[in-house]
């Protein structure tokens, strides 16, 4: 064997190790993020069946009582607000998220006093509807924060695998970058006040 022939062989080898191992990563990457990405897609079709139960709650409460105006205004102001912010999943920032999770802590809060003040009118708590979207209502909080979890889940899958060593190589040459999750609201860990007073 020729002696210029090994390093032309050690260095194809080497080519094609890099290859593999570049070529793994980029699709394992990808699929890590599209499966973020789904995740995401599922977080806003939750919140999009609450906004979607809210109106029908509201027609459901306007119908059934002479009620205050002011917190039916407040749900329907929030619910719209909630609904005008648009997040693309490829790119996910920080302040995106604070901003999609302040106006949804607005309809939760607005909701929260729409039920309270709703239970100054036992006619309306006793209709079959009422209790139906209430019921609905609770199960979709249930799923937005199934659906928050399994984001934040596939986030940090997404996260390790690009920052683990030698994969945080090739994701800056491939430019794959962190993606933000979910945090808690500011305060959230202090228990809630539950005031009976009306």
């Amino acid at each position: 064997m020729k002696k210029w022939l090994i390093p032309v062989i050690v260095i194809v080898v080497l080519g094609i190790i890099f290859y593999s191992l570049s070529i793994g990563f980029n699709n394992t990457a990808i699929e890590k993020q599209e499966d973020a990405r789904l995740a995401w897609s599922n977080v806003e079709s939750s919140y999009q069946r609450r906004n979607d139960l809210i109106t029908n709650l509201v027609r459901t409460v306007q119908g059934a009582a002479d009620f205050e105006r002011g917190t039916l205004t407040d749900v329907i102001e929030a619910r719209s607000r909630a609904t005008g912010i648009n997040i693309d999943p490829s790119n996910i920032t920080p302040e995106q998220l604070e901003q999609f999770q302040q106006a949804q802590g607005e309809v939760s809060s607005a909701l929260s006093r729409l039920l309270v003040t709703v239970e100054r009118y036992p006619e309306l708590r006793a209709t079959q509807n009422f209790q139906q979207l209430q019921s609905q209502l609770e199960g979709t909080e249930n799923r937005i924060n199934v659906a928050r979890d399994r984001y934040n889940e596939s986030v940090r899958d997404y996260n390790t695998y690009i920052r683990q060593f030698p994969n945080s190589i090739f994701a800056g040459w491939f430019g794959f970058d962190t993606m933000a999750r979910f945090e808690a609201d500011p305060g959230s860990e202090d228990a809630p006040e539950v005031d009976f007073e009306f």
